[in-house]
């Protein structure tokens, strides 16, 4: 049997959305373009994040080291964590140990934590519970939340004295003279 139904039509999708939308992204888009580093930076994240503008890493990775490099600790954890993923760079370790390191000698609680991840697998550099839950005791310090809980997981993986040391150079730690 064969049945033909006349008169019903699929409804049509609504129609797309403007991937820019408002004033917003287009002001973010002109200051970062006359090389405001938080301009770029933020329209880095709307790349990366795909919020307002399409997802796209390479351009959000542009962005991010145009901001990185006139020093914004915030682009250069984005530009570390992109290249430790391979998005928009190629993966290296070593680069994202470079930008990490970078906005660490900043204080940026985040970067802390980026390298208490570092140490602790190992990732460009000799895997070191000491100096993992230094680096998260440090974020954690600095008001990164989840920085605490990464802190006490290494912990249960080491002694007490070794627990004291990374304390001890949690303490005494401070950024390097550029």
């Amino acid at each position: 049997m064969l049945f033909v139904i006349s008169g019903c039509t699929v409804p049509s999708p609504p129609p797309p959305q403007p991937l820019i939308e408002g004033p917003a992204v287009g002001e973010v888009l002109k200051q970062a373009q006359t090389g405001d580093p938080n301009a770029q930076n933020e329209l880095g994240l709307l790349y990366s994040e795909g919020r307002g503008l399409p997802r796209n890493y390479h351009e959000a990775k542009d962005w991010f080291k145009k901001s990185a490099e006139q020093g914004h600790a915030g682009a250069q954890v984005n530009l570390g964590t992109l290249y430790s993923l391979g998005r928009g760079a190629p993966f290296s370790d070593p680069m994202a140990l470079f930008w990490f390191q970078k906005a660490a000698e900043q204080r940026n609680a985040l970067a802390f934590a980026k390298l208490g991840m570092m140490y602790e697998q190992g990732r460009a550099v000799p895997q070191s519970f000491v100096d993992a839950h230094m680096w998260y005791n440090l974020s954690a310090a600095y008001g990164e939340k989840r920085a605490a809980q990464s802190r006490d997981a290494v912990a249960t993986r080491m002694t007490s004295g070794q627990i004291a040391e990374a304390e001890d150079r949690a303490k005494k730690w401070t950024p390097k003279r550029r």
